[in-house]
C-alpha cells in the first residue's frame, strides 16, 4: 500500500466548528485541501473568502483561498483527487438520548466509491469506542470494495477545538492519532505532524475514541459537583463563587470548575450519553455519570425557579412578567447556540406565562435547531436603555464580553445571573439574585 505523498491534497468533510478551523491549519502548513460539506452556503463563503463562524476571521480564509491552498465544494467525487479524507461531521443524539451515527455513516457512503489505493481515512468526530472498526468500516468497505488496513489506510484522531478561546490555537493543541494498525496510525501521525506541534500515536482506534471521551465527561461530572454544592453552600449562605476563588489558590491537587445554568454545546452534553449507550450493550450501568447529567440537566429549571423567587420578592407573578434572557449562546464570545441552557430556560420561562425575549451580540436571530425550532427566526433584542427598562427582569445565562450589565443593573429593577456577571459591576439599582 502507498502511502500519502508529502504534497498530497486532502479532503475535509464538514466545514463546521470543526472542520473549517482544521482545513485553514492544514492550509497554512502548505497542504492543499478541499472542504466538502451539503450545505452549499458555507462552500460558497470560503470559496468567497468569508466567514459565517465568529471566531474565524474572514482574512484567515482569503489568504489561503489567495494562496490557492483552500477550496470548498459539495461535489464529493473531488474524494479521487485527493489522498486522505478527515471526517468533520457532527454527532448528536436521537429524540431517544441514543447515538445518531447518521451524518458519520452517510459520509461514508458518500465518499467510499472514490476511495483509492493508499489512500487515508481519519474519523474526528467524537462518538463511542468501537465506532470506526465497528460501524465506519463496514461502509467504507461495502462502498469501495477495498480492505481496510490493507488497500486504505483507517484511523480516528478526536477533535480538541475550543472555540471563543483567543488562547487556543489549534497547532499548539496535541493531537492523538489511533489507527486500525500501526501502519495506519503511522500514516495518520503523518499527516498531522504537518500542521501540529504535537502529535500523541496511541494503540487503536478505540483507545483515542475512549479518551475524547473522557476528557469531556470528567468536564461534564465536576461542572456537576460544583453545581450541586452551590445549591448546598448557597443553603448554608456561602457563595461558592467566592469559595472556587479561594480553593484555586492551591498550586497542586485541585482545579477550578464553575457552576452554571446547565450544560451546552455539541460535546458535554452529548458525549456522556455515548458511553452510557455503549456501556448498557456491554452490561453495566454508568452510575457516576448519570448521576452527574441528571444534576446538570436540572440547572436550567432551578434558574426559572429563582426568577419566580425574585419576582415574587418585587411583588408580580412570573406570568404576564417581560423577561430577557440574556445570552443565547451556549459559552461566551462565540454563536454555537448548539444544546445552549437558554433554550429550557426560555421555554419554562414561556411555560409558566412569561413573556420572553432574549439579547445575544453573536446571534442576532435564532436559527433552526433540531429541538427548538419554534424559537427559529427570532430577533434579538437590541441593548438599549429603552428596551432594556421594558422588562422586569433579566436572566444572565451566557456572560458575553461586550455586554454592558452595568447598563442592565441601572434599567432592570432584578436580576438573575448564573454566572456571576454582575460581581464585577459592583452596586447597581437592581436586585441580582444568583443562581
Amino acid at each position: 500500500m502507498t502511502p500519502p505523498s508529502p504534497s498530497a491534497k486532502i479532503a475535509i468533510v464538514g466545514l463546521g466548528y470543526v472542520g473549517l478551523p482544521l482545513a485553514i491549519q492544514f492550509a497554512k502548513a502548505g497542504v492543499a485541501v478541499v472542504g466538502l460539506d451539503v450545505d452549499a452556503a458555507k462552500v460558497g463563503c470560503v470559496n468567497r473568502g468569508e466567514s459565517y463562524l465568529r471566531h474565524i476571521p474572514a482574512e484567515a480564509i482569503a489568504a489561503q483561498r489567495h494562496a490557492g491552498l483552500l477550496e470548498a465544494s459539495v461535489d464529493f467525487s473531488k474524494v479521487a483527487q485527493t489522498q486522505a479524507v478527515l471526517i468533520c461531521v457532527p454527532t448528536p443524539l436521537t429524540a431517544h438520548r441514543e447515538p445518531d451515527l447518521s451524518y458519520v455513516l452517510n459520509t461514508g457512503r458518500a465518499i467510499a466509491p472514490h476511495l483509492a489505493r493508499g489512500m487515508l481515512v481519519v474519523l474526528e468526530s467524537t462518538t463511542y469506542p468501537g465506532t470506526t472498526e465497528e460501524e465506519l468500516l463496514p461502509v467504507l468497505e461495502a462502498g469501495s470494495g477495498l480492505k481496510a488496513g490493507v488497500d486504505f489506510h483507517l484511523a480516528f484522531s478526536p477533535e480538541r477545538e475550543d472555540p471563543g478561546n483567543p488562547q487556543s490555537r489549534i497547532g499548539d493543541i496535541p493531537k492523538i492519532v489511533g489507527g486500525l494498525t500501526p501502519s495506519c496510525r503511522d500514516q495518520a501521525v503523518a499527516l498531522y505532524s504537518r500542521a501540529v506541534g504535537r502529535v500523541v500515536p496511541v494503540s487503536s482506534c478505540r483507545v483515542a475514541e475512549a479518551a475524547k471521551l473522557l476528557e469531556n465527561i470528567f468536564r461534564g461530572v465536576n461542572i456537576a459537583l460544583v453545581n450541586e454544592l452551590k445549591v448546598i453552600y448557597e443553603r448554608m449562605g456561602i457563595d461558592i463563587w467566592e469559595v472556587v476563588e479561594a480553593a484555586k489558590t492551591k498550586p497542586f491537587g485541585y482545579m477550578p470548575f464553575y457552576p452554571g445554568p446547565g450544560l451546552g454545546g455539541h460535546c458535554i452534553p452529548i458525549d456522556p450519553f455515548y458511553l452510557a449507550w455503549k456501556a448498557r450493550a456491554h452490561g453495566l450501568n454508568t452510575r457516576f455519570i448519570e448521576l452527574a447529567g441528571e444534576i446538570n440537566t436540572a440547572m436550567p429549571l432551578r434558574v426559572v425557579d429563582r426568577a419566580a423567587e425574585a419576582l415574587n420578592a418585587a411583588g408580580r407573578a412570573l406570568r404576564g412578567s417581560r423577561v430577557l434572557v440574556v445570552g443565547l449562546a451556549y459559552k461566551a464570545n462565540v454563536d454555537d447556540c448548539r444544546e445552549s441552557p437558554s433554550f429550557v430556560i426560555m421555554d419554562a420561562l414561556r411555560e409558566r406565562g412569561a413573556e420572553v425575549e432574549y439579547h445575544d451580540p453573536h446571534i442576532p436571530l435564532v436559527p433552526v435547531t433540531r429541538e427548538h425550532a419554534h424559537w427559529a427566526g427570532k430577533a434579538s433584542v437590541a441593548w438599549t436603555e429603552a428596551n432594556l427598562r421594558r422588562h422586569h427582569l433579566a436572566v444572565i445565562v451566557t456572560a458575553h464580553q461586550g455586554v454592558d450589565c452595568a447598563l442592565l443593573g441601572q434599567c432592570v429593577p432584578a436580576i438573575v445571573d448564573t454566572r456571576n456577571a454582575m460581581a464585577a459591576v459592583g452596586s447597581c439599582r437592581a436586585k441580582v439574585w444568583k443562581a
